[in-house]
């Protein structure tokens, strides 16, 4: 068969339902034998967005994601993604195309070293040469590309050997399972539990599983040991729980690190130092456990005393069974600082003021959103009023970026998990900044007949940056732009376009949008004047008064 329609019924092998990119003149053959397959191309408008697509899925659904792009321009607009889904552990392949490598009469036309590119990036990443090594290639790209820790993984394949006759077939998945952890180290981590005074369970993205989310869940039951979340933890037990602390979405100097400044141990399941620290281990005392797929790597804010590696679900599982609640545990402060932290974010639930204020904001999503529907956000400054005021009840419910933190995820993050789970309520939320990053994808979502809201965060500034400038002292320079009319925007793509213009429409404009067929963008001004007042002097100094 021809090694194009090979390399096609190897994804098939692997359960791919979607390829999200742009095909270029050396992928023709591949686009060809795509026509015949149950996988859907998802055409996308730039090639950056159909990598955080693609990083998306594979976060979602635990398979690798896919995504297309030909040689060049096309493989250079996947760094950004690649790193994305380096860093935050989502599975992922990207497929991109070259010139012929046995002929060629254009020279050195479009040609940059893809593969040594995508080197520091990846996982893996091969230039496939022959036809006959495609299933392998395949194959091996999935493997590793799910294997623990998760990441992207790339591969090239020349115009001429897609073109290629083989006589190769797919080779099928293989069974494997994650290794456990040794009963030796639960037993450690158990004893280390038991003789600890005031112990706290911290929840960060590894632990963000269905499997370990319902481990955790048996665990706290059995224990009453409180628990908080990183901000790529959200979610994984439900955050209205009453033994909730809050999420870690500063570093230092919130509520919830009046708990961590008075326990003695941390049971950290699922966090690494990929992700922004929640704590600095910098002080005497106190002793970590570290629970995850892989070992810690040790960095000047964390040295974990103890290490259980292997599958997290089954360690925690091991740690339940063997555990009994003790006497001496004293959580009475972790409450009393839970009640205040609590407090401070009902603070401002509903502030009158307009342009909307954060804490209002991020109210009004929550009583609009179901507990299963899904928020996408971009990068920015409201991520972190998003990550410490909006409770989460389910995992992978709350996506965002805190590894590379990249703008311009929002809306093709939105895109990918409607496409995943279609009778979701999915809303993207951005920044102005980054939803004109990526915003051509509207077109991509309106021609998939997609229902989702995408809330447009207008400050018409690179806010996050601007609050940076703001607090280091800096003069205000070279963060203000302007924008379009995002109403007559959305709709010149076919979408529905909402301009808030008083607080109190918010609620309806959004439930209205959620609750309607097709794309719907919604302008809303924001105030951001505050964050300097409340996120640093305001928390931090509140926050000592506990």
């Amino acid at each position: 068969m021809k090694a194009s329609d090979l390399f096609v019924k190897a994804l098939e092998a692997e359960n791919v339902e979607y390829i999200f990119g742009i095909p270029g003149e050396e992928n023709l053959d591949m686009l060809n034998s795509l026509k015949g397959s149950p996988i859907q191309l998802i055409l996308t408008r730039h090639e950056q967005a159909a990598g955080f697509m693609a990083a998306t899925y594979g976060r979602l659904t635990g398979k690798p994601g896919v995504c297309l792009s030909t040689l060049g321009p096309g493989a250079t607009n996947f760094v950004t993604a690649a790193a994305y889904a380096q860093l935050g552990a989502m599975p992922m392949l990207m497929i991109t195309g070259q010139k012929p490598i046995k002929s060629s009469k254009q020279g050195q036309f479009q040609i940059v070293d893809v593969v040594d590119m995508m080197r520091p990036l990846t996982k893996y990443t091969h230039q496939i040469v022959s036809g006959d090594n495609i299933p392998s290639r395949v194959r091996e790209a999935f493997r590793l590309a799910t294997e623990e820790r998760p990441g992207a993984v790339h591969l090239e394949f020349p115009e001429d050997v897609a073109a290629e006759d083989t006589e190769a077939m797919p080779i099928p998945q293989s069974l494997s399972r994650r290794a456990t952890a040794e009963e030796k180290a639960t037993k450690m981590a158990v004893d280390m539990i038991e003789d600890a005074k005031r112990p706290l369970l911290l929840a960060g993205a590894g632990a963000n599983r269905k499997s370990t989310a319902r481990m955790l869940r048996q665990f706290i039951d059995k224990t009453g040991i409180p628990f908080f979340s990183t901000q790529m933890g959200k979610g994984v037990v439900d955050e209205r729980d009453p033994l909730f602390l809050g999420n870690a979405a500063l570093s230092d100097h919130d509520f919830v690190h009046r708990a961590i400044d008075a326990a003695d141990l941390i049971i950290n399941v699922g966090h690494d130092v990929v992700e922004k620290p929640p704590f600095f281990m910098d002080r005497p005392g106190l002793q970590v456990i570290h629970i995850n797929f892989l070992s810690a790597s040790v960095d000047p804010v964390y040295f974990p005393q103890l290490e259980v590696v292997g599958d997290i679900a089954n360690s925690i599982w091991q740690i339940k069974e063997r555990i009994l609640p003790q006497g001496a545990w004293d959580f009475s402060y972790f409450m009393r600082v839970r009640e205040h932290g609590e407090a401070h974010v009902l603070e401002g639930a509903d502030d009158p003021r307009f342009p909307v204020y954060p804490q209002r904001l991020v109210a009004e999503v929550r009583r609009v959103m179901p507990s299963h529907g899904i928020i996408a956000l971009d990068n920015g400054v409201y991520k972190i009023w998003f990550a410490r005021n909006y409770k989460a009840h389910e995992p992978n419910t709350v996506l965002l970026d805190n590894a590379l933190a990249t703008m311009g995820a929002g809306v093709p993050s939105a895109i990918a998990s409607k496409l995943v789970f279609p009778d979701r309520p999915v809303m993207a939320i951005c920044g102005d900044g980054g939803f004109m990053m990526n915003s051509q994808e509207l077109e991509t979502a309106v021609r998939l007949k997609l229902n989702l809201v995408v809330l447009i965060l207008r400050d018409d500034a690179y806010g996050m940056i601007k609050w940076k400038q703001d607090n280091l002292g800096f003069d205000r320079f070279g963060l203000d732009f302007g924008n379009p009319d995002f109403v007559k925007y959305a709709e010149s793509y076919g979408a529905q376009g909402y301009r808030v213009e008083r607080t109190e429409d918010l609620h309806d404009a959004l439930k209205q949008c959620i609750s309607s067929e097709g794309v719907h963008v919604v302008d809303c001004p924001v105030d951001y004047s505050d964050n300097d007042r409340i996120l640093n002097r305001e928390i931090g100094e509140r926050s000592q008064l506990v």
